[in-house]
C-alpha cells in the first residue's frame, strides 16, 4: 500500500468526454500534487472510459458504473478515497492551479474547522466571464454557519475541500434527492463541523450548457431540503432564523410558479412566506413577488389579446 495521499480528488462524469478531460487535466496541473484522482464514470456512452485510458493511463484511478446519478458516482468515489481531504471536481468545472495547495495550507492551519470553500468563477463554454460565486456574501465570518447557510445554502463542489473525517461523520450526499444533493450536504456539514472561506476564485464553473446545473430545478427537494434541515437545526439556529429560512424558500416557490404562469400556485406560496415570516426583508420581498406576478399576468393578456 502506498503512503496516504493529502487529497483525493473526486470526479463524476456523464457523457462529457472532453470536459473531463479538462477537468483531470486542471487537477494535475495543480502547484500541490493531487495524490489521488478518482474519476467515476456513472454509464457514459461516449467513449469516455476509452478516452481516458488513453489520456491518463494509470496517472488516475478510474471506474465505471451503470448510470446511477451524480450522487451516486461522488459516494462511490468518496467511499474509495484514501487521502487525508478530499475535494470535489465535477467534469464540467476546473481547478486554478493554486487551489488545492491553498486550501491544503488552511486546514492544515486549522485544525478545528472540517470544510474549508473558495469563490468559483462562472463562466460559459466558450470561456467567456458570467459572475463570480462569493461565498463571503453568505458565509460572513469563518466557523459555526449553520445559521447563515440556512438563508442560503448554495454550495459549488467544486469550491469544496474537507477532512476525510467530515464525510464519516455526516456521510455522502442524498441520493434520494433528484436535485438539491448539494445544498442538502453543505447544510449537514455545517449542524456539525465549523467552515471556512478563501476570499479568491481557485476554480471554474461553466454554465449554460447541457450539464447538470442547467437542468431545471425541482422545488420539492430544495423545499424539502431547507424543511428538513430546518426541524433538525435545533437550539442551533434561532426561531427568527428558521421562519426567515423556510419563508425564503417558499417565495423561491413562488418565484418558480410565477415564471411557469402558475399564478394560483405562487400567490399561494406567498401567503405561506408571509404567516411564516415577519420579518421586514422576508415582507419586502414579497410584495416585490406578488408586483412580479402582476406584471407577468398582464404581459400574458397583452400576447393573449394580440393573437
Amino acid at each position: 500500500m502506498t503512503a496516504v495521499p493529502d487529497v483525493s480528488a473526486i470526479i463524476p462524469t456523464y457523457n462529457r468526454r472532453e470536459l473531463v478531460i479538462r477537468a483531470i487535466r486542471s487537477a494535475l496541473a495543480q502547484t500541490r500534487e493531487v495524490g489521488e484522482i478518482i474519476v467515476i464514470d456513472d454509464g457514459s456512452t461516449d467513449g469516455t472510459d476509452a478516452a481516458l485510458k488513453a489520456e491518463f493511463g494509470d496517472r488516475i484511478i478510474s471506474v465505471r458504473q451503470a448510470n446511477a446519478g451524480v450522487s451516486a458516482a461522488r459516494n462511490r468515489g468518496m467511499a474509495m478515497a484514501r487521502g487525508r481531504y478530499i475535494a470535489l471536481l465535477d467534469s464540467d468545472d476546473e481547478w486554478m492551479p493554486e487551489k488545492t495547495a491553498r486550501q491544503v495550507d488552511w486546514l492544515d492551519a486549522h485544525p478545528d474547522f472540517g470544510m474549508v470553500l473558495c469563490d468559483v468563477e462562472r463562466v460559459d463554454i466558450e470561456g467567456r466571464p458570467i459572475d463570480r460565486f462569493r461565498r463571503r456574501e453568505v458565509i460572513r465570518e469563518d466557523g459555526w454557519v449553520l445559521p447563515m447557510v440556512l438563508q442560503d445554502p448554495a454550495l459549488a463542489p467544486v469550491s469544496a475541500m474537507f477532512r476525510r473525517e467530515v464525510h464519516a461523520d455526516v456521510g455522502g450526499f442524498d441520493e434520494t434527492l433528484a436535485t438539491a444533493e448539494d445544498l442538502d450536504f453543505h447544510l449537514r456539514v455545517a449542524s456539525r463541523w465549523q467552515i471556512g472561506v478563501i476570499e479568491d476564485a481557485l476554480a471554474r464553473a461553466i454554465r449554460g450548457h447541457d450539464g447538470l446545473s442547467s437542468l431545471s430545478r425541482t422545488y420539492d427537494d430544495y423545499t424539502r431540503v431547507i424543511e428538513r434541515s430546518v426541524k433538525e437545526a435545533g437550539d442551533r439556529v434561532s426561531e427568527q432564523d428558521k421562519a426567515r429560512a423556510l419563508a425564503a424558500v417558499y417565495l423561491r416557490n413562488a418565484r418558480g410558479a410565477i415564471f411557469a404562469n402558475r399564478f394560483r400556485d405562487a400567490w399561494a406560496w406567498t401567503r405561506k412566506a408571509s404567516r411564516t415570516s415577519t420579518d421586514s426583508r422576508i415582507r419586502s420581498s414579497g410584495r416585490a413577488t406578488m408586483m412580479l406576478g402582476l406584471k407577468r399576468m398582464a404581459l400574458n393578456l397583452v400576447g393573449r389579446s394580440k393573437s
